[in-house]
């Protein structure tokens, strides 16, 4: 991992804030309609809570709006196919929406807005190649250079490899590409199933 710049030391957290109360004010009236459809339309938990692996290796409480039926157990990304959703959770999934809640992840400094994703516990192979490279020393992302590349599909090792090319370079400039890229990449239309 690169030496820490004053971006990296100061810059990167302002901006996570700044971007974090921008959003949660602009977009309050959307998160609460969300919630109250998932609430009355899917009994049970609005918020789906599950353990990542963040910074230094340590674990931390990742949130997500529900989309999947109560009780599902801890699946790795490449397979949630597996699962059933709910009819709302397919909505919120293939529109990003799900993933919104993480805005309080970022706001508690667990997570970023650009970082590498933060995997489950059981994606051990994941993050040991995170620690080997350095790249677990980054706050996890909302979205990351991984995403912006052609995430869906990836090898571990691959996903791997670009946590560790974004863990060399933490620039003002690269996360500013790395968002525009994934306003980009949220425009494009969802995939069909």
């Amino acid at each position: 991992m690169q030496k820490n710049s004053f971006y990296q030391r100061h810059g990167k957290r302002f901006l996570d804030l700044l971007i974090v109360v921008c959003a949660t004010l602009a977009l309050s009236p959307f998160l609460i309609a969300i919630a109250l459809f998932i609430k009355v339309f899917d009994s049970g938990p609005i918020i789906f809570k599950q353990k990542r692996i963040g910074r230094h290796g340590e674990l931390f409480d990742f949130y997500k709006f529900r989309s999947m039926p109560v009780n599902t157990g801890d699946l790795p990304s490449d397979r949630v196919g597996e699962v059933q959703l709910t009819w709302i959770g397919k909505l919120i999934r293939r529109t990003n929406i799900d993933e919104l809640p993480q805005l309080i992840n970022v706001l508690k400094g667990d997570m970023s807005i650009v970082g590498p994703r933060p995997p489950i516990p059981a994606q051990t192979e994941l993050a040991e190649l995170r620690r080997k490279s350095g790249a677990l020393e980054c706050r996890p992302g909302l979205t990351g250079l991984a995403q912006v590349s052609s995430f869906d599909g990836m090898s571990v090792s691959e996903k791997a490899s670009f946590d560790e090319q974004y863990s060399e370079s933490v620039t003002l400039w690269r996360d500013a590409s790395i968002i525009l890229r994934t306003f980009v990449y949220l425009l494009k239309p969802p995939p069909v199933y």
